[in-house]
């Protein structure tokens, strides 16, 4: 695959070829109008020492800050992205996926059963076309190639005459990417990144007298669980992680509570002092709250599509990975005694499963 960074995204889109794009894709005349008249006039002027150059007319870029531009945006990618398709797309058994975009962050796909470089090194070529076309470009410094295989292969990929480098990690939307396709790394730097806000904030705040348990709860469930459990709906917890997890929560909530490893007081004693629920607790039921969502999205949504393929193929010797679903099936056992062949229409009931996991009960506490 390879992650496609756009040069200065929201500054370079012509706005003459964006209006085009509002009828193309059937937008109402009126509404069209309205959407041209915030841009009609448009001047700017550069602030130098102090001093203003004359103003100059714009006629390329959205408006930042403004709510309408990310719609404006998305569009005008879309339409990119539908002229630059053609056959690559990697396979999860008879569904295909192209491409994934998240506002100007793009990934191209290709399967690895033909010719890798080949096809991806088409799909990239006819995007950056269509790129060009528009009036935007792909930035070569900030968009990188990877493999995702156990054993080590080369895809060297080209825009224009520059090559773009193979990365074997990729921080995509804030979760980090790794050629293996393990998860590990990620929920590694959640908790380095969570330790490196402890240590930012333990002067101004943990070890502060002044400032209440309250105050010091509010900036622990507002600025460090958030740091540390970033994207953990998709996660694999094995027994190493929890406990890793465990101790990062346990650490910043011991010097809330004015307390060290060496009172030697229990976790559930401090938890309970400071009425704080378990940070697995809240993350497992999180993850089951994310499956339920899954199971009641309406056929054609491209998560459940992916979650309901069977990819094809033989997994390879030695022990097999996890698997997300076979690892909620189990969580879904343990804690709530659902089988595996209940769990879907279970699940598909959005009241009775709330209810299941509002009453989800906390794991024994092993400290």
């Amino acid at each position: 695959m390879c992650f496609v960074d756009l040069e200065k995204a929201f500054d370079r889109v012509p706005q003459g070829f964006l209006w085009g794009v509002l009828r193309e894709y059937g937008v109402p005349d009126p509404l069209a109008r309205a959407i041209r008249s915030l841009y009609a006039c448009s001047r700017s002027c550069v602030r130098l020492l102090g001093s203003k150059s004359d103003t100059f007319p714009v006629g390329v870029g959205l408006r930042q800050g403004c709510p309408l531009s990310p719609v404006l945006f998305v569009t005008f990618t879309d339409r990119i992205s539908r002229r630059s398709q053609g056959a690559e797309r990697i396979r999860f058994g008879s569904l295909g996926i192209a491409s994934l975009l998240f506002a100007d962050d793009v990934v191209l796909f290709a399967s690895s059963d033909r010719d890798l470089h080949r096809d991806l090194q088409h799909s990239l070529g006819r995007f950056a076309a269509e790129c060009e076309a528009a009036g935007m470009r792909v930035s070569t410094s900030k968009s990188e190639a990877m493999v995702l295989c156990q054993k080590p292969a080369d895809c060297s990929l080209q825009v224009g005459a520059n090559c773009l480098p193979q990365a074997k990690e990729f921080k995509y939307l804030g979760v980090l990417f790794t050629s293996e396709g393990k998860v590990e790394r990620e929920i590694d730097r959640r908790i380095g990144a969570a330790a490196a806000v402890k240590q930012a904030l333990y002067r101004s705040v943990l070890v502060k007298r002044e400032l209440s348990r309250k105050a010091k709860l509010s900036i622990y469930w507002s600025v460090y669980v958030p740091t540390l459990t970033y994207g953990h709906e998709l996660w694999v917890a094995t027994e190493r992680t929890r406990s890793r997890i465990q101790a990062a929560e346990m650490s910043f909530l011991r010097r809330v509570a004015g307390l060290s490893l060496r009172d030697r007081v229990r976790s559930s004693d401090i938890r309970g002092e400071l009425g704080v629920e378990s940070l697995l607790l809240r993350v497992q039921r999180s993850q089951l709250r994310w499956f339920g969502h899954l199971v009641r999205m309406p056929p054609g949504r491209l998560p459940l599509e992916v979650f309901r393929a069977r990819p094809t193929g033989r997994r390879p010797r030695g022990r097999p990975r996890t698997r997300w679903r076979d690892y909620i099936s189990r969580l879904a056992l343990e804690r709530l005694g659902i089988p595996q062949n209940e769990l879907e229409s279970v699940a598909g009931e959005r009241e009775a499963w709330v209810g299941l996991l509002n009453l989800l009960p906390p794991r024994p506490d092993p400290g």
